[in-house]
């Protein structure tokens, strides 16, 4: 990693822009944003829309004055995540970062059952925000009463699960793979747990990757590892999407 902050060039505009990272598994996505702001010198950088430490993919940067009032316009759309479930577990997140509060027997499962529980849970629907997430309360992130053993439920809001298909299903290891396509605001792990309940054993997601967000794509994103190391700098300006091209991809997916 570099140990001195690289120098802004002078006369460049490079620092306005958006960028499309894909985030390993591990950091946090404000890592991701606290590094690209060390990168390029300056303080306005923001995400459209964060990934838990344990998920990996598509995360959309906006770096500059300019581009981070453009936040919410890249924050609509649909996403598309390929999910990971293990069945037979719950935990007290819906997550790997929770205990474990609960398991239980998992019934012999073929594709076609999986697949219809599956169907079952597509379209609009009313959906709460688990105790354990940034949702605010009293601007006060809902995580942090849970933590301090106090839980508060929020209000159910709607989301839609556009599509939800059955990839593959390990019955040694008794985890199932999915690809969701879902709205704004939807949290795959409370849908994790859903399907659990639904199938009769619970489940909770042990791996999640965001592969697309309206018209962006995880195939077009540098790599977020590769941002700690001494060519980062260099990583940002060969990726660098102006706002304008990037509203633009925002403006022909909702044609």
């Amino acid at each position: 990693m570099a140990t001195e902050r690289p120098i802004r060039g002078e006369g460049h505009d490079w620092s306005d822009g958006v960028f499309l990272v894909d985030k390993p598994e591990g950091p946090t996505s404000f890592a991701m944003v606290r590094r690209i702001r060390w990168l390029l010198g300056i303080k306005k950088v923001g995400h459209a829309g964060t990934l838990d430490p344990f998920a990996s993919g598509l995360l959309i940067v906006c770096a500059g004055r300019a581009a981070t009032r453009c936040i919410d316009s890249f924050m609509g759309g649909r996403k598309t995540y390929q999910a990971r479930l293990q069945l037979g577990v719950e935990t007290e997140t819906q997550d790997p970062e929770g205990a474990v509060t609960r398991t239980m027997a998992v019934p012999p499962l073929d594709q076609s059952t999986l697949a219809t529980c599956l169907q079952g849970h597509v379209g609009p629907q009313m959906q709460a925000p688990p105790y354990y997430s940034a949702a605010k309360h009293k601007g006060k992130p809902l995580y942090a009463y849970a933590r301090e053993g106090v839980l508060i439920e929020k209000a159910a809001k709607p989301i839609e699960i556009h599509s939800l298909d059955f990839l593959r299903y390990d019955a040694t290891t008794r985890q199932l793979d999915v690809e969701v396509v879902c709205s704004r605001g939807t949290y795959v792990r409370v849908l994790a747990a859903d399907i659990g309940r639904a199938l009769g054993c619970g489940a909770y997601l042990i791996g999640l990757r965001r592969t697309a967000s309206g018209s962006f794509a995880v195939a077009d994103s540098l790599s977020g590892a590769e941002l700690f190391a001494e060519t980062g700098l260099q990583l940002l300006l060969d990726h660098r999407r102006s706002i304008d091209m990037a509203l633009g991809g925002v403006e022909a997916s909702s044609l």
